[in-house]
């Protein structure tokens, strides 16, 4: 009888035990399978302690050019990397001396901007090229008749005021045998080119991809004198996406994890660009959706171009441009290119 009792006691724990066991199993296996979800990116998020925080400084109000930056955002393809980013709005002196002096980890200007920096041991090193084709030039109404540099003579041009504007400028008439003196340059700053081609400017600098869209939308016809098409020299990187040297020097992986990021950002706008357009207008509502959309379809087959990927950079474009930036007096050391530019953290 007590042998009898005894077994049924070992029984009765046996089955105990393997409830135990039945019970612990699913919870197991739901933490394997979170564990999947998050490293394939899946629905469990990454915690917001873990993120690193990293700042993104604009050099224009949220336009066309930056729409890879905020597609990886709102696809969470900065997440993905562990990066939680900030965007900020231009300041005044524009980024590259935040960038520089470390108030932003990234920024957005042009080769012209990071060369005349590094000329000047300001640290900031371009890491991406947005476009791979120069967009801007000289534009006019069509009723101005200005289809090429020699139509410039005797006419009123409407400028922003800044150095590498008045050296192109004067390089192109130089070229075209007009002499300066005969342009009239009146400093407009960022006033309106439509409102002021209807009074005394007859032509003004521009970019195609924005403000030529805008006329197109406008039904307002203008010529477009591309400065690629002038000197091949001006077909140079604007915008380009910098860093600094403590940033790339101190942390290569964030670098990394951003450029990686910022690609399919930017790739997703080129494959997407109506839902691209759709993302930026999210972001910016103040903008005129039309314009968004009509520029995005318009500059989304250029941010590659013919590269071989998005955001390389030609080590032959900037060599070039360096050497007339220092002949046009615009720097006045030589900049080494390798320490300008790496292409060496895209993907």
């Amino acid at each position: 009888m007590l042998k009898k009792v005894s077994t049924f006691l070992l029984l009765i724990i046996m089955l105990v035990l393997v409830g135990c066991n039945q019970v612990e199993e699913p919870n197991q296996s739901e933490e394997v399978e979170s564990e999947i979800e998050s490293e394939a990116g899946g629905e469990v998020p990454v915690e917001s302690s873990e993120l690193v925080e990293a700042t993104f400084m604009l050099d224009w109000v949220p336009n066309t050019n930056h729409t890879g930056i905020y597609v990886a955002k709102e696809k969470g393809f900065f997440e993905e990397e562990g990066i939680d980013l900030t965007i900020i709005e231009p300041a005044m002196e524009g980024a590259v001396p935040i960038v520089a002096a470390g108030q932003a980890d990234f920024g957005v200007g042009s080769q012209t901007g990071v060369t005349i920096a590094r000329s000047k041991d300001i640290p900031v090193v371009s890491i991406a090229a947005v476009i791979q084709e120069h967009t801007s030039g000289f534009a006019s109404p069509v009723e101005k008749k200005i289809t090429s540099p020699e139509d410039f003579e005797g006419k009123t041009y409407g400028g922003f005021g800044g150095a590498e504007e008045e050296a192109i400028l004067n390089t192109v008439l130089n070229q075209h045998h007009v002499d300066p003196s005969s342009v009239e340059n009146v400093i407009v700053g960022s006033a309106d080119f439509f409102a002021n081609t209807k009074r005394d400017i007859d032509f003004q600098w521009i970019f195609y991809g924005w403000t030529g869209i805008e006329a197109e939308i406008r039904g307002e016809d203008i010529n477009m004198i591309y400065l690629k098409d002038i000197d091949p020299v001006f077909n140079y990187y604007s915008p380009v996406i910098f860093s600094s040297d403590a940033v790339i020097k101190e942390k290569p992986e964030l670098v990394e994890k951003f450029v990686r990021a910022m690609s399919k950002g930017y790739e997703f706008a080129i494959e997407q660009p109506d839902e691209a357009a759709e993302i930026l207008i999210a972001a910016t509502p103040e903008t005129d959706e039309e314009l968004i959309r009509a520029s995005q379809n318009w500059l989304s087959p250029r941010y590659q171009g013919g590269a071989e990927k998005w955001g390389i950079q030609s080590e032959d474009i900037w060599d070039n441009f360096s050497s007339w930036m220092l002949e046009a007096g615009l720097i006045e050391i030589e900049v080494s290119t390798e320490e300008a530019m790496t292409n060496k953290f895209l993907p």
